[in-house]
C-alpha cells in the first residue's frame, strides 16, 4: 500500500510546481495539491524530499528566510490575507486557497490557523561539516534519543534565543523538520543548523577537537552545580551542552564522553525538570561571560 501511494504521488509530483499565486481550490482531487494528503505521513514526505510547515508564523518565516525552497502553500482565505505582504511580492509561489472545511477534508485534520507549506528538505549535512563552519560560536546543544517533538522544538527555540551555533542530535531523536517540532520551536528549527552525529556517542569527539568542552546535564547528586561551573574561570570557553530524554536521561556511554557533568539544584522532593526548561537554564548560564 505504501509503495502504491508513493507511486501515485510521483505521478503528480511534477504537477504541483505551478507559476501563479492565490489559486482558488475548487476540487480536492486537484493533482496539484495531492501531496497535501500526505502531511501526516512523515515517511511519505521524506520519500519525496519534502517537509511541511504549519501555522502562519512558521510559514511566514519559511518564505521570508529563503533557506528552504517552498514548493507551495495551502491556505484559508484569512491566512492568505494575513500573509498577503509576503505573497504579493512572490507571484511565482503557488498559494492554494480554500475553505477551512475543504482544507480539513484534504489534509484529514484541523489546520493550525489554516496554513500549511510544503518545502524542500535539504540533503543531510554531516556533523563534522557543520562543526567546521561554526566560526566563533561558543555554544552547541547535543540531544540524545529525544523522541518527543515538543521537547525538540522547545530546545531549538532555546538554542536560537541564547545564540547556540547548532543543535546536534543522536540517532533516534525526533526529526527537527517534523511539523510539530517546527511549530513548537516557533520556526527556530528552520534557522538553527542541525546535524545527526554518527557513530554515537563516539562521534562527539569532533566537538572536543573543535575546542568544545562536553558538558552533560544530569540530576545526579555527584554532578557539579551548574551556576558554579558557569562562573569558574577554568571552564571551557566553548561548551557543547549534552541532554537526554526525560526519564532515562543521558546514557552511560554519553556520560562517559563528557568532560564535566552539571546539575540544576531543585527543591527537596523534585528530581527533574522538563527537558526544554533544563536546557534553557543550562544555555543561559553557559552563555554568560566567564568570571575573571
Amino acid at each position: 500500500m505504501f509503495t502504491e501511494r508513493c507511486q501515485y504521488y510521483r505521478n503528480v509530483n511534477s504537477l504541483s510546481r505551478g507559476g501563479m499565486a492565490a489559486i482558488t481550490l475548487t476540487d480536492l482531487d486537484d493533482p496539484r495539491v495531492a501531496l497535501y494528503r500526505g502531511v501526516r505521513d512523515p515517511a511519505l514526505l521524506r520519500e519525496h524530499g519534502l517537509f511541511v510547515g504549519e501555522g502562519r508564523l512558521v510559514v511566514r518565516r519559511l518564505v521570508e528566510d529563503g533557506r528552504f525552497p517552498v514548493r507551495s502553500l495551502l491556505l484559508s482565505a484569512a491566512a492568505r490575507d494575513d500573509l498577503a505582504d509576503i505573497l504579493d511580492v512572490r507571484p511565482a509561489l503557488d498559494a492554494f486557497v480554500a475553505s477551512l472545511d475543504a482544507l480539513r477534508g484534504l489534509t484529514g485534520f484541523d489546520l493550525h490557523r489554516g496554513c500549511l507549506a510544503l518545502a524542500e528538505r535539504p540533503a543531510p549535512e554531516p556533523a563534522a561539516a557543520l562543526v567546521a563552519r561554526l566560526g566563533a560560536a561558543r555554544l552547541v546543544v547535543v540531544l540524545e534519543a529525544v523522541a518527543d517533538a515538543d521537547n525538540v522544538g522547545g530546545v531549538f527555540r532555546n538554542a536560537l534565543a541564547f545564540g547556540a551555533g547548532a543543535v546536534l542530535v543522536s540517532p533516534g531523536c525526533c526529526d527537527p523538520l517534523y511539523r510539530k517540532a517546527i511549530r513548537t520551536s516557533m520556526a527556530a528549527s528552520l534557522r538553527v543548523p542541525f546535524a545527526r552525529v554518527e557513530p554515537w556517542p563516539g562521534g562527539l569527539d569532533l566537538l572536543r577537537r573543535a575546542g568544545f568542552g562536553l558538558v552533560a546535564l544530569t540530576p545526579s547528586a555527584g554532578a557539579r552545580d551548574l551556576a558554579a561551573f558557569a562562573r569558574d574561570p577554568a571552564r571551557p570557553s566553548r561548551v557543547a551542552l549534552l541532554a537526554g530524554a526525560e526519564g532515562p536521561g543521558l546514557s552511560p556511554a554519553a556520560l562517559a564522553m563528557a568532560d564535566a557533568t552539571v546539575r540544576i539544584p531543585m527543591a527537596p522532593g523534585v528530581d527533574s525538570l522538563n527537558l526544554a526548561t533544563a536546557t534553557g537554564i543550562g544555555l543561559y548560564h553557559c552563555s554568560l561571560p566567564i568570571a575573571d
